[in-house]
């Protein structure tokens, strides 16, 4: 008789099976919820995949005040802008106080519906298709309904050996990524199209006049 209530106490319990039941249904919580933070929080895109980095060697980047280049696969387009040198392409607004110089990567989403829109080379500016929108080759809004100007990568400029030269700066006035002037050794400009930074809400450019 002693031997078999001994030998029952040593078995488990009710409750003792409960309390394992639960700590293991923890543990694989703990675990299942660890996995799926790393998942998120570690980088899914490779370069050369939208939402990763896009190397551009430099002889890709337009002249001062050309037709944009665009690069179908990131997803934008790459334009070179000085205002000192202004044409029908790139000119200062009155409203703007300084000279625009440098090198942009403009998303190439219209801000309105999302509609891909194109460069009109008859009108020396981006037109979206869909319902009329207008952009400036900076992508300053020209027309509405578009209700911001294009939206802006970052770009990292790099040498021939690939160290860093020069990161996108953001423009206090506009919150946007500004234009960059390229540093004379750049060989590569490294476009982030994970590092999106969305337009300004500017007066649009039909209803100001050119800066003299």
């Amino acid at each position: 008789m002693a031997e078999a209530t001994a030998s029952s106490n040593s078995g488990l319990t009710r409750r003792e099976f409960l309390y394992y039941v639960w700590g293991a249904s923890m543990a694989l919580f703990t675990a299942e919820f660890t996995g799926l933070f790393v998942w998120f929080a570690l980088p899914r895109f490779k370069e050369g995949e939208f939402g990763g980095k896009f190397a551009v060697p430099v002889d890709q980047v337009p002249a001062k005040n050309a037709r944009p280049v665009g690069f179908s696969q990131g997803r934008f387009w790459l334009v070179n802008l000085d205002t000192t040198e202004s044409n029908d392409r790139m000119y200062r607004a009155t409203d703007e106080p300084n000279d625009i110089v440098g090198v942009l990567a403009v998303y190439k989403v219209c801000t309105h519906l999302g509609c891909i829109y194109d460069w009109i080379e008859a009108n020396e500016r981006f037109e979206c298709p869909c319902h009329g929108s207008k952009y400036r080759l900076d992508g300053r809004r020209i027309e509405d309904p578009a209700p911001r100007t294009l939206d802006r990568f970052s770009i990292e400029a790099v040498d021939a050996d690939g160290a860093l030269l020069a990161t996108s700066q953001t423009d206090s006035r506009t919150n946007e990524y500004a234009p960059m002037v390229l540093p004379a050794n750049t060989a590569q400009l490294l476009i982030n199209t994970g590092d999106r930074r969305q337009g300004s809400n500017p007066t649009l450019l039909r209803q100001l006049a050119r800066a003299t």
